[in-house]
């Protein structure tokens, strides 16, 4: 079945509030604009129920169904959308282009907003369906778990949601395409701050100091042993070190050195493994030096596992909008994190990705979201609403 008649209507208009939310980007809970206009769109279509404040700034908007309920399984279905953007200076060039210097939407995040927000007008107005369809409108995705603050915020209990959805564009992916896959799909994110403290001295003079970028170095290099010696080549991992700070001077060996970085990993075991084994390294490379070294090691995003019977139902749904040919079942896992994991863990629910042709990658300063991946993700949502909602 092809996409829905009426989202082809729609999709100027989608467009509209898509280029409206891209020139005014916002970034993580500070999205007091975007959330407003969700808001205000929402009260426009007749939505039933629209509640703002959830997880600080987030927006949930209810539309109850004409059909009646009777016992179906599924009486509310959670569709959510991510709201903020990247401290990024955009250059699209395009006539929309972010009117905020070091603000852009680099990941899309306004073409799912506008996505949702076509997919509710649509319901509003035909309604057919039972029980409750619960639009989730998410701020601060990107590093803020805002997920996790919309679900601590009481998002799955106040609304009665039983299962949720949430979908993603991925450049590279052809419009009119969708995939995905069962259990983990994208990758837990854990950040690591290390501090490394030396002894500071002349650069003429290296025998009197304990230099802390040679132990930084050593380090680094012993770090990345994790991935290559500690982890079963089968499995996956990532450990990257971003960020090297030390010294200001080219004749000063400095006291101190600061490192950071990122780990991902895609099973609980994995996880634990890696973080055993940096402190161990860490531990080690102290004491052979002799330097202080302090490692900060704060666990994030947990592992983004998508459920069986939800995925199939997922899967489904997106080849009834583009055919079966144009849906992937089985596409690797990302190593890219997504706080939607903290939705799956709270209720069944699936993570799909859908095309957004040859653009540039997310997190790109060129990057931009494809309007014509709209009317495909609009009618998406429409239809596993009237599916999974069918009373």
């Amino acid at each position: 079945m092809p996409i829905v008649n009426r989202v082809s209507d729609l999709h100027a208009d989608i467009v509209a509030w898509r280029h409206d939310l891209h020139m005014h980007p916002e970034l993580m809970y500070d999205v007091h604009r975007t959330a407003a206009f969700v808001a205000e769109r929402l009260r426009e279509f007749g939505c039933d129920e629209v509640v703002t404040g959830i997880g600080r700034t987030g927006v949930v908007g209810i539309i109850k169904g004409s059909k009646p309920v009777n016992g179906a399984e599924v009486k509310a279905l959670g569709l959510r959308a991510d709201m903020d953007a990247l401290p990024i200076d955009e250059e699209t060039g395009a006539p929309y282009a972010s009117t905020t210097r070091g603000k852009m939407h680099a990941c899309g995040h306004d073409g799912h907003t506008a996505m949702l927000l076509g997919a509710a007008r649509y319901l509003a107005e035909t309604r057919n369906f039972a029980g409750d369809a619960v639009l989730i409108f998410q701020p601060a995705e990107e590093g803020g778990a805002g997920a996790h603050a919309m679900i601590k915020d009481g998002l799955m209990e106040r609304f009665g949601v039983d299962q949720v959805y949430g979908m993603h564009n991925s450049p590279g992916m052809a419009i009119g395409t969708f995939a995905t896959r069962v259990g983990p799909a994208m990758a837990a994110t854990d950040h690591i701050n290390i501090h490394i403290e030396g002894v500071g001295g002349h650069a003429a003079q290296p025998h009197k100091s304990l230099d802390s970028i040679l132990v930084g170095s050593q380090l680094i290099v012993a770090l990345q042993t994790i991935v290559s010696r500690s982890v079963n080549p089968l499995e996956s991992a990532v450990v990257s070190i971003c960020h090297f700070n030390a010294g200001h001077a080219r004749n000063v060996i400095p006291q101190t050195a600061m490192l950071a970085g990122t780990v991902r990993t895609l099973t609980p075991e994995m996880r634990d493994l890696v973080e055993q084994r940096m402190r161990e390294i860490v531990d080690g490379v102290a004491l052979q030096s002799g330097a202080k070294i302090t490692l900060h090691y704060e666990r994030s995003y947990p592992v983004l596992v998508n459920h069986a019977p939800q995925t199939d139902i997922a899967l489904r749904i997106a080849a009834e909008v583009v055919g079966d040919s144009n849906v992937s079942d089985n596409i690797p896992p990302m190593m890219g994190a997504e706080d939607f994991a903290y939705m799956l863990e709270a209720r069944p629910g699936a993570f799909i990705f859908i095309g957004n042709g040859d653009s540039a990658d997310l997190h790109h300063p060129a990057y931009d979201f494809n309007d014509d991946a709209i009317v495909y993700g609009a009618s998406y949502w429409i239809k596993l609403v009237e599916a999974q909602l069918a009373g």
